[in-house]
């Protein structure tokens, strides 16, 4: 059986990965098998990044609520299990927000917050 050559399947296969590979240096760009395994390693490193992005804006917006409790003198796990209590159903994006735009407002969930603890 005679030997076949890389046809167009081949070549749009091999295109597709140097095309993803655009941006990397030396041979990870040039050459496909090492620009094959640059392409899988970045995938998985950005398919775990996106899963670090959400941790990552939680901790930051957890640091911004318990930054903006410390004058009102109340911690943030007692605030979070006081607006438990409250029934006050605010994600900690909005509160960071409120935290950071509008303290009067914040404040004033703090308070109800102290109260039902």
């Amino acid at each position: 059986m005679p030997r076949t050559r890389g046809g167009f399947k081949t070549r749009r296969r091999r295109n597709k990965v140097l095309k993803r590979a655009e941006g990397f240096r030396g041979g990870r760009r040039k050459l496909y098998t090492v620009a094959k395994e640059a392409v899988d390693n970045a995938l998985a490193y950005a398919f775990e990044g996106r899963k670090q992005r959400k941790r990552q804006f939680r901790r930051l917006w957890i640091t911004r609520i318990n930054a903006a409790l410390t004058p009102l003198e109340l911690s943030y796990s007692r605030f979070i299990n006081g607006l438990n209590k409250a029934n006050v159903e605010m994600d900690r994006r909005v509160l960071a927000d409120l935290a950071v735009h509008d303290s009067k407002a914040f404040a004033a969930l703090a308070t109800l917050a102290k109260e039902q603890l």
